[in-house]
């Protein structure tokens, strides 16, 4: 196959013709998506494993990180985890970004501090970031925020909107949307604010992760979390629901023309549970892959996973087929780049080359590398038509683990 690209885009695709310019030797495929990003909880992989414990205690573990982040330390750290995201053959990532504040109700000069340290990271990795600013303002149904939590809270949804709609990043590579953390986190009569201020733009949530969740939300309002986003008029097309783990039939039929963004390594090392991906197919939802936690930045692991799973939970193989798979790794879209993601004429030029050689991939079948191959045997990544990877070295960030190992250390010591 020749590939020809002018300005970032695909021009041609031919199959068939002798090669020139530069000639890989191998397997081609489009850039994978990462659609449910926390970078900073890339500091907990590792660290999290010394008790039996549960999400909630996780949870506390995550909290004490993030009450240690300041700007500046998150851009270095970031920095880190977006080139590793890279190197595993992410060419877009969609941010969960609720780290605003310095905490204790004070304010930086610029409130939108840490979203201007991630937007620098990301450009200097040479990431496609879609920056997703969440708004996070209770601490719990009918509770308020308290203690880390306080430097997510703008104070309610109108004051977390004007935040939102002052911060104007630039650049090629870089796009905004918004979040609801969860339904814990926002009170439902503050839902429609945070909706309007998406307007056209990605709106992702935190939807039914836990049981607790949807317990609490039933207690409290006297519907599931899905049903209250109904409510709201949150569910839209441009709707990303972030794991939907635990879900009633009338939830996933709600869902039809939503996106689903299942983190199957997240939600098995959290002890999630397995989510209804089938079920939501099935059922007109699409679905979208993340790496959200980081305790993997794996995207063939995430791919592969998404089926796997589908197999433990219905003791049936072949639920997903491939290209269903690979659907799914490369669903940019979700994170609002419609334009990334294939082989084709007039798509964005994001490429990953892949090893097919290696003691993972040799003997593979054509499509079913995806059974066999790992973040190892990426060697080349191309994004927006410049390599950003080159030889399994990154172009700006040359030591990936020593920039890990530094960044992590310093957190927690």
């Amino acid at each position: 196959m020749r590939i020809d690209i002018e300005g970032g885009v695909i021009d041609s695709v031919e199959i068939g013709v002798k090669p020139s310019g530069t000639v890989l030797s191998g397997m081609v495929v489009p850039g994978f998506a990462n659609t449910h990003s926390h970078a900073f909880h890339r500091a907990l992989r590792g660290r999290t494993h010394d008790d039996r414990g549960s999400f909630w205690t996780w949870r506390e573990r995550m909290y004490a990180v993030a009450g240690k982040l300041e700007p500046d330390s998150y851009y270095r750290l970031a920095r880190a985890v977006y080139a590793e995201m890279v190197g595993a053959g992410y060419t877009s990532v969609a941010e969960f970004h609720y780290l605003h504040h310095p905490g204790r109700g004070r304010r930086y000069a610029d409130p939108n501090e840490f979203s201007h340290a991630l937007v620098a990271a990301a450009e200097e990795v040479g990431i496609r970031l879609t920056l997703l600013d969440v708004c996070y303002v209770a601490g719990g149904f009918g509770k308020p925020t308290e203690v880390v939590q306080e430097r997510f809270d703008d104070g309610d949804a109108e004051a977390w909107a004007q935040r939102f709609e002052s911060f104007r990043p630039t650049g090629d590579l870089v796009r905004t949307g918004a979040a609801i953390h969860s339904v814990r986190a926002v009170p439902a009569e503050q839902l429609p604010i945070v909706v309007r201020a998406a307007a056209d733009r990605p709106l992702h949530v935190h939807l039914s992760e836990q049981p607790r969740e949807n317990e609490e939300c039933l207690a409290y309002y006297g519907c599931t979390p899905t049903g209250l986003l109904s409510a709201a008029e949150a569910l839209t097309p441009q709707t990303v629901a972030v794991h939907a783990t635990h879900l009633t039939p009338e939830d996933i039929a709600a869902l039809r023309g939503c996106w689903a963004a299942l983190c199957p390594s997240t939600e098995a090392d959290l002890a999630d549970g397995i989510g209804p991906g089938r079920a939501l197919a099935d059922a007109g939802v699409r679905l979208c892959l993340g790496s959200d936690g980081h305790s993997i930045v794996d995207p063939w692991f995430e791919a592969r996973a998404l089926e796997l799973h589908e197999r433990l939970a219905s003791g049936r193989r072949g639920r997903f087929d491939v290209a269903e798979l690979h659907t799914a790794a490369t669903a940019h879209e979700a994170s609002g780049w419609p334009e990334v993601g294939a082989l084709a004429v007039g798509a964005a030029a994001d490429l990953v080359h892949v090893d097919t050689a290696s003691p993972r991939t040799a003997g593979s079948d054509g499509p079913g590398i995806l059974y066999a191959a790992t973040a190892s045997d990426i060697t080349d990544v191309m994004i927006a038509g410049r390599w950003v990877v080159r030889d399994r070295v990154h172009r700006t960030v040359p030591d990936v683990a020593e920039a890990l190992d530094r960044e992590i250390g310093a957190l927690w010591h």
